[in-house]
């Protein structure tokens, strides 16, 4: 194991271990999702869980990896609480180093920033990869911190979601871009604080 797999981890079980958030699906997930039909699913990041459960509980089959034991921990007490968690794999990876097999009608990673060193841009092509003919790729980012990010996000650069794209290196041919857009959205943080954050949000379409 490398010195920034064994810090990727340890970070985010530490998280994981401390804190416990929402369990309340992604709005942009559910805007995405459903509009689309129920196949299989990748949720890259998946934390706590709430993501997968929401796609499982309509009618997704879905894989559900993060670097986090905790998180999956976590996760996959969640999902058994739910009569989709038969739906649900969930998986540890060290990303990108290690990947799920197989091909995807909708992909997704929802937040996928790291203090300590992941290689973000990695992981998001081999997303782009795993998305089948047809399926949809929805990437959702923090466009700035959040104000209870604290020290975490003080040297964390936020791509544009231009920025994102252009890091993904498709090819224009193969994909539909759908929406890609800054919005702002009510948000609240792990101890209640409220707050209006900006996400960037990316839906590609693979036509072949």
């Amino acid at each position: 194991m490398t010195e920034s797999v064994r810090d990727v981890r340890e970070f985010w079980d530490e998280f994981y271990l401390q804190k416990v958030w929402s369990g309340r699906v992604n709005a942009r997930l559910v805007e995405v999702a459903t509009e689309l039909p129920a196949g299989r699913a990748l949720d890259v990041g998946c934390g706590e869980g709430a993501d997968a459960i929401w796609l499982a509980e309509h009618g997704w089959q879905v894989v559900a990896v993060d670097v986090s034991a905790t998180a999956l921990q976590r996760a996959g007490a969640a999902a058994r609480e739910s009569d989709a968690g038969p739906r649900i794999r969930f998986e540890r990876h060290d990303l990108p180093e290690s990947f799920p097999e197989g091909e995807f009608d909708l992909v997704q990673a929802q937040f996928l920033h790291s203090p300590v060193h992941l290689d973000r841009d990695a992981v998001l092509r081999q997303g782009a990869a795993a998305v089948a003919v047809d399926g949809t790729l929805l990437i959702v980012d923090h466009a700035a911190a959040p104000p209870w990010a604290g020290d975490h996000a003080s040297n964390h650069e936020f791509p544009t979601v231009e920025g994102v794209s252009a890091a993904l290196g498709l090819d224009d041919t193969r994909w539909n871009r759908l929406r890609a857009e800054r919005v702002e959205r009510p948000a609240v943080g792990p101890e209640g604080q409220s707050a209006t954050i900006a996400d960037n949000v990316l839906v590609l379409r693979r036509v072949g």
